[in-house]
Parts: C-alpha cells; sequence; structure tokens
C-alpha cells in the first residue's frame, strides 16, 4: 500500500526478508563477457552457473573486467559488482513486468507517430492547407522528439530513472488529450511538439532502465521488445478506422467545418487518453525501483543494495549483495559519506559521451571503424526512408499513388488498417531468424532491408487500392524485422565502455533524419506524388548495401 501512496519510497534491506545468502553459498553466474569473436564461458557441464564463490574471486572478475573502459573509481567498481548481483538474480517477474512496462514506451513512439500521420488527410481541408504542405506537420512531432530524446537522455541521469520514466508519457498523455482541441494548425502542431517532447525520451530512458535492470543484454529479448512498436501503428490505425471515415467531412465537400470533422480529434484524444492510461499504469500499478547505478552515483549505496534485494524478493530469488562485499571490491567505505558523482559532474559525464575521446575508440582497428561508419549510415539512411513512406502512406493512399484519382476515406483507413496488422508478426519472425546459422543479425537485416526496399519500388507501379495495399503490407512486415534487429544488433557490436555514445550517435542521426524527411516529402512531393517513395527506396537500398559490408556477425556471441 505504501508503494501505491508514495511511488518514489525509499527502500531498506529489511524490508525484504529471507532474500540474502552468504556469498559462498549463492547460486553465481560465471564471467561470460567476453569480445564478441569469443564464445561465452562454459562450465564442463556446459552450464553457465556455478554454486559459491569467494570474495577474492569475485574480486578478481571484476579487476578483470575491461567494461570500464580504463575507468577505474570506486563508483565504476561498485556498479560492476552490482552488475553481476542482479545477473546471478537471473530473469524474473520483475524483469518480465518492467518489459511490459519499457514496451508501453516503444508502442507510445509508433502510436503517435502513425496516428499524426493519419490526421493529415484531414488536416488539410479543415486548415485549408495545401495536401503537399500539411506534410509539415510531422515536422513538428519529429522536433519534439528531437528535443525530448536528448533532454530526458541527461535529466533520467539527475533527476533519476524513476522521475524520467513516468514523466515522459505523462507529457505525452496531457498535450496529447490538448492536442484533440487544437484550434488552428499552427496551433495543433505546437502541441504535436510539446507531445513530441515526451514521447521523444520513451527510447532512449526506458530502453536503458530495461537493460540496467536485465541479468544479460539478451539479443533476442532486445528484438522481441521491438514488438512493441508495430503494436502503436496497429492501435492508432484501429481508432482511424474507427473514427476518421464516420467522423469527418465528406471526401466531396467543398468547405470542412471543425464541428463536421471530428474524425481526426477523436483519434488524436484517444490516442491520449491511452498515453495517459499507460502512464497510470507504471505510476500507481507497477512499483518501479530506482536504478541502483543511479542511487550509487548519489551517494545513496544502502538503497542501491536494497533495490537490489528487491529485485531479488519480487523474483522469488535470493542474492550475496551486502554493502560490506561492495566497500571490499569498490575501494574506502567513504565515498558512501557523499555523493560519487555531483550533478555536474553527471552531465559532464552525459556530455563525455560526445567527447572526440569517447568517439576515438570507436574506431579502433579496421572492422570495428568499418563497422561504425555503416551502423551510423545505416541509422540515417533508414532513419529518413522510413518516415518518408510510412507518416505519408494515408495520403499515399487515399490519392492511389499520386494518379490524380483518389480513394474512398473508408478504404483508405481499412487498407491501412491491414497493413498495420501483417507488419505486426514481422518483430517475433526476427527474433527467431537472427539465431539461424549462415543467417543471423547481419543476414536478417540485409535480406529484410533490401525486400522492404523492393515492395517500395513495386508500390508506385500500379494506382489500383488492391495492389498497393498487397506490397504495403509485405513492406510493413519486412521493415519490422529489419528494424527489430537494427536496435538489438547496435549495441552488441559497440564496446562497452563507449556503447552509450555509439548508440547515442545513432540514434541522434536517426532522428535528425527523419526531421528532414517532411521537408523532402513536401518538395520531392510537388515535382512528382512518386518522388518521395523513389527516395525511400532508395534510402533503403542503401542501408542493404551497407549491410552486406558489415565485418561483425554477433549470433551467439558476447559483446564485451
Amino acid at each position: 500500500m505504501r508503494y501505491f501512496i508514495n511511488p518514489f519510497h525509499k527502500h531498506d534491506v529489511s524490508e525484504f526478508p529471507g532474500v540474502l545468502v552468504p556469498l559462498s553459498q549463492a547460486p553465481h553466474r560465471r564471467s561470460s563477457v567476453t569480445h564478441v569473436h569469443d564464445g561465452p564461458r562454459k562450465s564442463e557441464d556446459g552450464s553457465d552457473w556455478s554454486h559459491g564463490t569467494t570474495i577474492e574471486s569475485l574480486r578478481a572478475e571484476i579487476d578483470g573486467d575491461d567494461s570500464a573502459g580504463g575507468v577505474n573509481t570506486a563508483y565504476d567498481r561498485k556498479s560492476k559488482v552490482i552488475n553481476r548481483a542482479i545477473q546471478d538474480i537471473g530473469m524474473g517477474r520483475y524483469q518480465w513486468e518492467l518489459f511490459v512496462l519499457c514496451g508501453f514506451g516503444w508502442l507510445a513512439d509508433n502510436l503517435w507517430l502513425q496516428g499524426i500521420a493519419l490526421t493529415l488527410t484531414k488536416l488539410s481541408p479543415e486548415f485549408g492547407v495545401d495536401s503537399e504542405q500539411i506534410r509539415y506537420t510531422t515536422l513538428s512531432l519529429f522536433l519534439g522528439l528531437c528535443l525530448g530524446a536528448s533532454f530526458w537522455g541527461i535529466m533520467s541521469d539527475v533527476v533519476g530513472r524513476r522521475l524520467a520514466f513516468n514523466a515522459t508519457l505523462f507529457i505525452a498523455g496531457v498535450f496529447g488529450l490538448a492536442a484533440g482541441g487544437g484550434p488552428n494548425w499552427i496551433g495543433t502542431c505546437a502541441l504535436f511538439c510539446c507531445l513530441g517532447m515526451g514521447v521523444g525520451g520513451n527510447l532512449p530512458v526506458d530502453g536503458a532502465l530495461f537493460l540496467e535492470f536485465l541479468p544479460f543484454a539478451s539479443g533476442n529479448l532486445l528484438t522481441l521488445l521491438s514488438v512493441w512498436w508495430p503494436v502503436g501503428q496497429l492501435i492508432s490505425s484501429l481508432i482511424a478506422w474507427g473514427f476518421i471515415p464516420n467522423y469527418s467531412c465528406a471526401d466531396d465537400a467543398t468547405v470542412c467545418r471543425k464541428e463536421d470533422n471530428w474524425g481526426w480529434r477523436y483519434l488524436v484524444l484517444t490516442c491520449g487518453a491511452i498515453t495517459f492510461l499507460m502512464f497510470v499504469s507504471r505510476f500507481f500499478l507497477f512499483h518501479l525501483f530506482e536504478s541502483p547505478k543511479f542511487l550509487l552515483s548519489r551517494g545513496r549505496q544502502t538503497e542501491a543494495v536494497a533495490v537490489v534485494h528487491g529485485i531479488a524478493f519480487k523474483n522469488g530469488s535470493q542474492t550475496w549483495l551486502t554493502e560490506e562485499i561492495l566497500n571490499q571490491i569498490g575501494g574506502d567505505p567513504e565515498i558512501v559519506e557523499k555523493p560519487a558523482l555531483s550533478t555536474g559532474e553527471i552531465i559532464q559525464r552525459n556530455l563525455s559521451k560526445f567527447s572526440t575521446a569517447r568517439i576515438k575508440p570507436l574506431f579502433n582497428g579496421r572492422r570495428l571503424a568499418c563497422s561504425t561508419l555503416l551502423i551510423w549510415f545505416m541509422w540515417a539512411t533508414i532513419g529518413m526512408g522510413y518516415p518518408l513512406f510510412n507518416a505519408f502512406l494515408p495520403q499515399y493512399l487515399a490519392n492511389a499513388g499520386g494518379s490524380g484519382s483518389t480513394t474512398s476515406t473508408y478504404v483508405v483507413y481499412r487498407n491501412y488498417l491491414i497493413t498495420s496488422i501483417v507488419g505486426v508478426p514481422g518483430s517475433i519472425v526476427g527474433c527467431f531468424t537472427v539465431d539461424i546459422k549462415y543467417i543471423g543479425r547481419k543476414g536478417t537485416m540485409a535480406i529484410s532491408t533490401l525486400l522492404s526496399g523492393i515492395f517500395l519500388f513495386l508500390f508506385t507501379l500500379n494506382t489500383d487500392s488492391n495492389y498497393q495495399l498487397t506490397f504495403s503490407s509485405l513492406e510493413a512486415f519486412f521493415q519490422n524485422i529489419m528494424y527489430g534487429v537494427l536496435y538489438a544488433y547496435t549495441p552488441e557490436v559497440f564496446p562497452a565502455p563507449n556503447r552509450g555514445t555509439g548508440t547515442g550517435i545513432a540514434s541522434f542521426l536517426n532522428r535528425v533524419a527523419g526531421l528532414c524527411a517532411p521537408i523532402v516529402a513536401v518538395n520531392a512531393g510537388q515535382t512528382d506524388p512518386k518522388a518521395p517513395i523513389y527516395a525511400a527506396g532508395g534510402l533503403f537500398m542503401a542501408a542493404f548495401v551497407a549491410m552486406l559490408l558489415l565485418p561483425i556477425e554477433t549470433r551467439g556471441k558476447q559483446s564485451l
């Protein structure tokens, strides 16, 4: 009950009786953090687990762990001890519940990306904006996404993961509900930008939080998390199909008044309500423990240990972690008497991720340097190619590929719904294909990206609605495979000390390229309505070539 009343409750180990066992008796996962070229170490019986260890063995593991990347402060050593303790607890109820709630962040991201795309055909006549210029509406959302990702990525290290985790969906829900009453085009775009600032923080905050509580960052599990992405599109498609054809101006109406065009507003209001309900679920129905690493960085070591005990308690497991063990391995116990990192130092650490000193190690050796450049290139090209097609797909379907004819609103949103349904299994299929011999991560990404690009070009060859439905559905299926595997592959390639830098730059390039997509779509579309689709197909093909050139395959191997 106290968790419901105070979701920011501070914990003590006394709240979780029966979870502490001596280090010498606790189940212990053998060290398996090795180079991507090495397989995970196993015991003679093939198991990754052993029973019991000593403080000397644990200290040797920490000393031999390269994940600090040359940084060997008391904070970094204690962080690695906490990582080891969470790994030894294993996957359990707490992580699976967190998987669902972090999935809400992925869901909300695409719920709004596609939801706003679905409003364009009806925003245009109501606000008297040209059908090409109305595409700048998505620019406002992407601007908010860029700002939100940058702001919340840093603030989660300053104010804590719990506050950032809940605030992102709260902001998106509030401004989403407000956007349903947008008075004019500029006002509506401003509200979309504000909700984007909330939604944009979901992927960096939720992803980092989920990984901090995972015993081991399984590539399959990271891929599976992306299944929430197409679910967001499916939900927005269902809502749009129910509201827009039935509560919008007639397709041939010369004047479109607000009172006759509530369909898109009902869509936005419903998406806002769903987002707010997801916030309520996170805040009131699930007790999120604060990140132990954040607590450690603020000098709250006792609470950090209590959180690990809380995870073990929730999972019905046990742990060996105590403050004494942390101090024995981490160094001088006085480190807990003051914050290990000040707010300024935390911000400096975040900003230093993008310094030349942090970027330079990503180019150590020809193979890693090549992989880094190719991965950044892939994220940028896909970041522009995805919204060039998907953010304007309702318009393409409505205009029958730009042939001058129009398709009824009902058929447009029905077809968009079918496309969304077909796309959902893509992420699930990707979870299985990434571990198939001779295919792996690289093969799955390359094949799905190639087919996505091919189907984009085929989409333009005929203006028949059923023909376009077929190829938009196939494109959505393979596109979701591609995105799911790309999200998992990227952090696996980068070494741990510089993983935040590598993935952060990749995400930044992806968002900035997406920000440019409406500009390209408006200007290219004025010349040829099919030009944005050709551009999207070409960008996917470029990403496919980059995938073929990737020198590192991470299937079945542990990352640094």
